[in-house]
């Protein structure tokens, strides 16, 4: 399991390729919340977005993952405790103002960084009071 990556997967570079070409600029593998030790793969500070791209191996994707055939004693709590992870840090983003999207690892990079950037522009107006100019 030393092998399997935690940042710079494939999904995670081709994402963050076309979210930096849209012009947008984020931290990598950053903790949205300074006090809880989870990362996330893209974070927007400003707009309060954290993106994570889930592999469907170990975050059980509901099209793509299958049980393991063997050691399914210890696999079986292993899995359930990532998913439950990946829930409480969804809630405690959501409590601190956050907004956390999940990517699957077989989701199309292109449709995923559309959908990110029109997420991070809306809360990036909606904090700056609408983007509306009276002058």
């Amino acid at each position: 399991m030393q092998a399997n990556r935690s940042r710079d997967t494939a999904p995670e570079l081709a994402l963050r390729r076309l979210l930096h070409a849209r012009g947008l600029r984020y931290r990598v593998a950053a903790r949205p919340l300074p006090w809880v030790r989870r990362t996330a793969d893209i974070v927007f500070g400003p707009a309060k977005v954290a993106v994570f791209v889930d592999g469907c191996f170990w975050h059980r994707c509901p099209d793509h993952s299958a049980e393991p055939k063997t050691n399914t004693d210890y696999w079986k709590p292993k899995f359930e405790r990532t998913v439950k992870r990946d829930r409480e840090i969804d809630a405690l983003l959501a409590q601190a103002g956050w907004l956390s999207f999940r990517v699957w690892e077989h989701d199309d990079p292109g449709a995923a960084a559309v959908q990110v950037a029109r997420i991070v522009r809306r809360r990036r107006q909606a904090t700056r009071g609408g983007g509306v100019s009276i002058r």
